[in-house]
């Protein structure tokens, strides 16, 4: 479906559907607030936080439907995707962006601090994948999956074995699908750069203004992405655009790596 094709759809016809898992804060919340503004229903998966998923109610209206779900629960996450794809249809777009950090030294980390991690940021993306995939394929509507990665899925880091490798092998995982799920379906890794959210600024204490200028200085573009820029590589993503692009990452990190 092309770009023009969402902004088109009226009253009378039955909006696309899109799934954003951890839609209601940071970037899956600007994710969240694209699509919506370029046609889409928008179901917005979040774990826990009850505030976050009403305040993005609010600011998205009727075209926002929050759902709670637990990704790192198989049964649950099928029941989730059975229940959206009953009301809704098929998705359009799939955005895998939910994820978590449990930081620890390799030697510190405990079994828990493995599993939650793979669970949600890997197994997460497995369960709500497999559950609405073969509503995509069987669509009349060609697809896309976009799994959001992280550079350090390619660039390792201290302290974070467990999120380094989630995030590896969802580029892995990225490929395989694209393998499989085409024709129908695209599939591509978006991988931001660091992205100012609340999140960020807390994890990395950026409003020190040494520790954000110790950031900085390792960015060419000497600042820090805005969500909205994050989405705008989404609106592409999802787009008639990238038509021919399926099995890549595409890397939005102000050139940090230049992977």
């Amino acid at each position: 479906m092309t770009a023009a094709a969402v902004a088109g759809t009226t009253a009378a016809t039955r909006p696309p559907t899109a799934v954003v898992s951890g839609g209601t804060r940071g970037i899956g919340l600007a994710f969240s607030r694209r699509l919506v503004k370029l046609g889409f229903r928008v179901n917005a998966l979040y774990r826990s936080d009850e505030d976050g998923a009403r305040g993005a109610v609010r600011e998205l209206g009727p075209r926002l439907n929050t759902v709670r779900v637990d990704l790192s629960d198989g049964a649950s996450v099928a029941e989730a995707a059975e229940a959206v794809v009953a009301e809704y249809g098929p998705p359009v777009v799939l955005v895998n962006n939910a994820g978590m950090n449990v930081d620890r030294p390799f030697l510190e980390m405990s079994h828990d601090d493995w599993r939650r991690v793979i669970d949600t940021n890997l197994s997460g993306v497995f369960y709500l994948t497999r559950a609405l995939a073969p509503a995509m394929v069987d669509s009349e509507t060609d697809a896309t999956i976009v799994n959001v990665g992280a550079t350090t899925g390619i660039r390792p880091r201290r302290n974070g074995a467990n999120y380094c490798a989630s995030k590896a092998g969802l580029l892995h995982l990225t490929k395989c699908l694209a393998l499989e799920l085409a024709p129908r379906v695209r599939v591509n890794c978006l991988i931001p750069g660091n992205t100012e959210t609340d999140e960020l600024v807390e994890r990395f204490n950026l409003n020190d203004p040494d520790a954000r200028r110790g950031m900085l200085d390792e960015i060419p573009q000497r600042r820090i992405a805005d969500p909205e820029e994050i989405a705008d590589a989404l609106e592409f993503l999802v787009g008639p655009n990238s038509a021919y692009m399926t099995g890549q990452k595409l890397v939005v990190d102000g050139g940090q790596f230049m992977w």
